[in-house]
């Protein structure tokens, strides 16, 4: 496929499908579905869920196009041995990472709530990475896969914008990959954070990388 130029901020991005992937991010039923986790807290799964259908949409396309699909799952063992101490007492919830949640135990591997939600469901050819932090890369084998296939850009969506996403991003731009992130396909639960979890991407120049829309990759998928 040949390159094709998205508009996109701080300036355009050079896409070169061939060495792109489409990275979804944590769309999982305890943080995105009415009644899981994330709604057990007290947020607004509203706000996470608007980026469903430009995900569909986006994937969809992507699909079509041949390119490469990844997708993570933030969680952990059964046994917690990976689970640090310190992440386990965060926020002095009532409810914990492993306690029974709405949709099983929450965030442990396997359970209900763990698993993507099934508008964005992984095809069996798709690599799932199961992280036990909030970047894809800590702990994974997503830059042995990345690396395996030829991959220097990354799309990247899903949730949140100023936590997974954004350390995501931050880690891949540090292993030397260029990513763009569709602003309607990444959500947070709090408004004031999808904004500044944004500019932080483009800022100076593009430091971590560049923002664009699902409708603009669409657009240069086709041209592609």
């Amino acid at each position: 496929m040949d390159i094709a130029s998205i508009a996109a901020e701080p300036y355009p991005f050079e896409f070169k499908p061939d060495k792109c992937a489409l990275l979804i991010i944590d769309m999982q039923r305890d943080f995105l579905e009415p009644g899981g986790f994330g709604e057990m807290l007290g947020n607004d799964v509203s706000q996470l869920r608007r980026t469903i259908e430009p995900n569909q949409k986006l994937l969809e396309a992507w699909r079509a196009a041949g390119l490469q699909v990844m997708h993570t799952r933030e969680g952990h063992r059964p046994d917690l041995s990976d689970l640090p101490p310190a992440k386990k007492v965060r926020g002095k919830s009532e409810k914990t990472i492993g306690d029974e949640g709405p949709m099983g135990r929450i965030l442990i591997r396997g359970e209900a709530g763990h698993d993507i939600i099934p508008e964005l469901y992984p095809l069996p050819e798709e690599p799932v990475i199961d992280k036990p932090g909030k970047g894809a890369f800590f702990a994974t084998d997503l830059q042995a896969i990345l690396q395996n296939r030829g991959i220097q850009q990354l799309v990247v969506t899903g949730v949140t914008t100023e936590v997974c996403v954004n350390t995501t991003v931050r880690e891949a731009n540090d292993r030397g990959y260029e990513c763009l992130v569709p602003e309607d396909c990444v959500g947070s639960y709090f408004p004031v954070f999808q904004e500044m979890g944004l500019n932080m991407i483009k800022a100076q120049g593009g430091i971590f990388g560049w923002v664009t829309t699902s409708s603009e990759i669409i657009t240069a998928l086709d041209r592609a």
